[in-house]
């Protein structure tokens, strides 16, 4: 209960654009649901991709890992979107170890 007071009053002085980003976040975390990001069997061998693209999210996280920017990364890419970044993070904080995993897998190949 104490928890649920605190956020209160943290909500309180937050702008409503920072509110809809919490939101979208919390969604995301209830749902599991990552928007933007797809498993095909058929594209990448099902590892998880950004749509759109045949741009794999292990890439992206290993990029960032390695000190790229998001604006490089944007460069480097230009079918990407920073909406796009904004969702490959959020799937890699939920998915660390199979992100963690398909970069050990494309390192040894």
């Amino acid at each position: 209960m104490q928890h649920t007071k605190n956020l209160e009053k943290i909500l309180t002085g937050m702008s409503r654009a920072d509110k809809a980003q919490l939101l979208q976040w919390v969604a995301r975390d209830l749902g599991d649901a990552f928007p933007g990001i797809e498993s095909n069997p058929q594209v990448c061998g099902g590892e998880p991709c950004i749509v759109r693209t045949r741009i794999p999210v292990w890439l992206l996280a290993q990029a960032r890992r390695l000190g790229t920017s998001e604006a490089d990364l944007l460069r480097a890419y230009p079918t990407l979107r920073a909406e796009d970044l904004a969702n490959a993070w959020a799937y890699e904080r939920s998915h660390r170890k199979e992100i963690d995993t398909q970069i050990r897998a494309n390192e040894e190949a």
